[in-house]
């Protein structure tokens, strides 16, 4: 668990979130796969998705989401932090240069890995730097062109994951403000990390002097066994973190949003949270799964919607690959995203 130092914390300035114009739509995908609109809509709640044209990276999404996010603000940022399981490449990180394109000059800019509950980890991270006064402002990035490692033959997973970013911009602050960061609940279980992975392009399958198999250079995932863990393992941080900021229980929250994953997923969570349906968050219908991208991107269109609003308790979860999930509650500020 990561929470803030006494007296100084972090607090949500700005928001800002960006998506790939190409839009994939579930009748395009029955064209190259043996699918249908009733059996994607039926299993995973999604009827599109948006996804990088040809020679477009994860460093472009980035700099698109975080340029909103500091408009938003109205300030600049003296150290970014960018979710990802997509780097631009594996060597070297790809927030340097995502700082360098958004002019913010020699500032701490760094990479965090885990996956779908990136966003939530970045959270921890960046909150941890303003906290003990490393930094007065981080721009956060969640950002993911996830299509660039899904085989696209693959039924499974072509169908659901899809590109994005969206980013908050975090100031040094008050631990009782609107939108203060309070303790972030993390978790991991790398004994099951076999569920969601890329098992081609690391240093194990390199180093075994063995070329992949092909299809070992793309994305996989047990849906079924992650179905399990997702639920309980977002649940039950859920609540943690509704118990760590002093809430009654996660009932309490005004509005819940959990990365989209599936829609069955989110049901299912949210009904054992027992948080009624019209305090749901959602957005997966029109964006899939976007990676690390998928929180910052629902509180960015869910606040330019109205959906989410100054003064609403939040409650934030994910899950996703190493296994890896975390979960948050604050209240809402008053942000108007870009």
């Amino acid at each position: 668990m990561s929470g803030a130092a006494a007296g100084r914390t972090a607090v949500i300035a700005g928001l800002g979130c960006h998506l790939p114009p190409d839009v994939v739509t579930n009748e395009d995908l029955t064209r190259r796969l043996d699918t249908s609109d009733e059996w994607i809509r039926s299993r995973t709640g999604i009827a599109t998705r948006h996804v990088v044209d040809p020679g477009t990276a994860t460093s472009d999404l980035a700099v698109e989401a975080g340029r909103r996010a500091l408009d938003s603000a109205g300030c600049e940022a003296d150290a970014v932090v960018l979710a990802t399981t997509t780097p631009d490449q594996p060597c070297p990180a790809t927030a340097p240069a995502v700082a360098a394109r958004l002019g913010l000059g020699p500032v701490a800019a760094f990479d965090v890995s885990a996956v779908c509950s990136g966003f939530l980890y970045g959270l921890a991270t960046a909150t941890g730097l303003i906290a003990s006064g490393t930094a007065e402002r981080v721009l956060l990035i969640a950002a993911d062109a996830f299509t660039t490692i899904i085989d696209p033959a693959d039924r499974g997973t072509a169908v659901i994951f899809a590109d994005g970013a969206g980013a908050v911009v975090l100031r040094a602050g008050d631990p009782a403000e609107p939108g203060a960061i309070g303790p972030v609940v993390l978790g991991s279980d790398g004994g099951l990390s076999r569920l969601i992975e890329v098992p081609a392009g690391g240093s194990r399958q390199r180093s075994s002097g063995v070329a992949p198999a092909p299809g070992e250079e793309f994305f996989r995932m047990a849906g079924r066994e992650v179905y399990r863990h997702a639920v309980d393992r977002m649940t039950a941080s859920s609540r943690q973190a509704a118990e760590a900021a002093g809430w009654a229980g996660p009932q309490d929250a005004d509005r819940f949003a959990a990365h989209q994953a599936n829609a069955r997923i989110l049901a299912t969570v949210a009904d054992d949270l027992g948080i009624a349906p019209e305090r749901r968050l959602s957005n997966i219908e029109r964006v899939g799964n976007t990676g690390a991208a998928s929180l910052p991107v629902l509180l960015a269109q869910s606040a330019a919607e109205g959906t989410l609003t100054a003064g609403h308790r939040l409650l934030l979860t994910a899950f996703g690959g190493g296994l890896s999930w975390g979960a948050t509650a604050l209240v809402w500020p008053d942000v108007k995203p870009v």
